[in-house]
């Protein structure tokens, strides 16, 4: 969607609202552009990234199964179901992330901060947040301890030998 724009504002002076609009981050038109773009192109990673007919197999073929539903075809009919609901909440929440800078302007915050805490970066942010914390929570687990959001307690080396 930015590259579209940045060579119409730097082709012409004259623009009509329509343009306009489309060039103004915080603009209504933008961001309903912005978060169908997202709802689709969600769909369409979703629809490329997973097979379930696959899935379907492969569950089949390592002796896995769903309860209550048949192997093979039905399998595969049931997780492409699944699949189809749970892809809508997942892109509506990833198009909210990405339009919180908009609507932290129509809460009058400064763009620079706005755009600095929103969007993308948040989603990067909380990724590596939870990156870290699982490195440093396996690194814990190795050292016999009982983890970061447990007690905090040292485990016994000889835990097993007490059973």
């Amino acid at each position: 969607m930015f590259i579209p724009l940045a060579i119409v504002q730097y082709s012409s002076d004259n623009l009509g609202w329509f343009t306009r609009s489309l060039l103004d981050n915080r603009s209504l038109l933008y961001n309903v552009v912005y978060v169908l773009l997202i709802i689709a192109f969600t769909y369409f990673y979703t629809a490329i990234t997973l097979n379930p007919t696959q899935m379907a197999e492969d569950m089949k073929r390592n002796n896995g199964f769903i309860p209550g539903v048949r192997p093979g075809k039905d399998t595969a009919n049931y997780i492409e179901e699944i699949m189809s609901r749970l892809t809508l909440p997942g892109s509506l929440f990833i198009a909210f992330i990405a339009i919180m800078p908009a609507l932290a302007g129509l809460l009058n915050v400064q763009q620079g901060f706005s755009q600095f805490f929103g969007g993308t970066s948040l989603l990067i942010l909380v990724g590596v947040v939870i990156d870290t914390l699982q490195q440093i929570e396996s690194h814990l687990m190795m050292r016999h301890y009982d983890g970061l959001l447990n007690s905090g307690r040292t485990r016994p080396q000889n835990a097993i030998s007490a059973y």
